[in-house]
């Protein structure tokens, strides 16, 4: 946990991409490209919904989740084929703290903006089957939540592409 605490607060960089094509399907290329309507283009974000929407279409607050590259490493034992197993798009060597990134913080990614979600991102029963009920617990504990072990929400605020390597950085405060 010390390691995952000294993370970057300001900036950092992507170091995985993942596009579900499919449930329980995975692809890690070089580059996305993130839309304001489709979220990360290729994904199945948008046509596979949410069963918490009232409607069953899939939360804007929730286009893209953005995951802690070491706390990827730490509940996959090291192994970086297995981060992908997360279900998160981006994996970025960043401090994703409530503290340090609020609701509402955007983040400049390559050429595109995501803003931070007020929604939770939590682990589920399928984090849990792919890293254990420890890693479930430690993700969902006070402290786990407060630093977002489990990863942050985000919504598109301006298209663009990102790619492995590229910085993210905090925008200023428009206020």
């Amino acid at each position: 946990m010390d390691e995952v605490r000294r993370s970057p607060a300001d900036s950092g960089r992507v170091q995985l991409l993942v596009r579900r094509p499919a449930v329980d399907e995975r692809e890690t290329p070089a580059e996305v490209v993130l839309d304001r309507v489709e979220g990360v283009v290729g994904d199945n974000w948008r046509s596979r919904g949410n069963s918490h929407s009232p409607d069953g279409s899939a939360n804007p607050e929730e286009q893209v989740t953005v995951m802690n590259a070491r706390v990827a490493a730490l509940v996959s034992g090291g192994d970086d084929e297995r981060w992908q197993l997360a279900g998160d798009q981006i994996y970025a060597d960043l401090d994703l703290s409530v503290s340090n990134l609020p609701p509402g913080t955007r983040l400049r990614i390559g050429t595109a903006v995501l803003e931070i979600s007020a929604r939770p991102h939590t682990g589920c029963s399928k984090f849990a089957a792919r890293f254990g009920p420890e890693a479930t617990r430690l993700v969902n504990s006070p402290e786990g939540r407060q630093l977002r072990l489990r990863g942050v929400n985000c919504r598109v605020i301006a298209g663009g592409v990102v790619r492995l390597g590229d910085t993210i950085t905090k925008e200023p405060d428009p206020k």
